[in-house]
């Protein structure tokens, strides 16, 4: 019986998982860092941050993470997400423009990295 649950817990996970997450930030300076630190989760093999939609797309191997490992990363770096908030020790080391919380607004124009 135990092995038959361990053969169904390993298939149930992907090796390819696709999802999106919403990620607060507001600039190309914001998407960087938040794309740096998805990508340094193991298992992560995928991430794109699209500044108006506010979406991470990821691809994940299921078998190596999970997505709250991903948002505890972003949380980390000062990024907020639905389930997860920065510290403010942690929000307070993004630059001063990618200030999301006092002016969500979409500042890419403004300044690249």
């Amino acid at each position: 019986m135990l092995m038959v649950l361990m053969t169904m817990l390993t298939f149930a996970q992907e090796k390819n998982k696709k999802l999106t997450m919403e990620v607060d930030g507001k600039c190309d300076m914001c998407k960087t860092r938040i794309e740096k630190a998805a990508l340094n989760v193991k298992g992560v093999k995928y991430a794109l941050w699209d500044i108006p939609s506010h979406q991470l797309s990821l691809v994940i191997d299921e078998r190596k993470t999970d997505p709250m490992k991903v948002k505890t990363a972003l949380v980390t770096v000062g990024h907020d997400t639905k389930e997860l908030k920065a510290t403010e020790e942690a929000y307070n080391t993004v630059h001063p423009c990618c200030k999301y919380r006092d002016d969500n607004s979409d500042d890419s124009e403004h300044h690249k990295e």
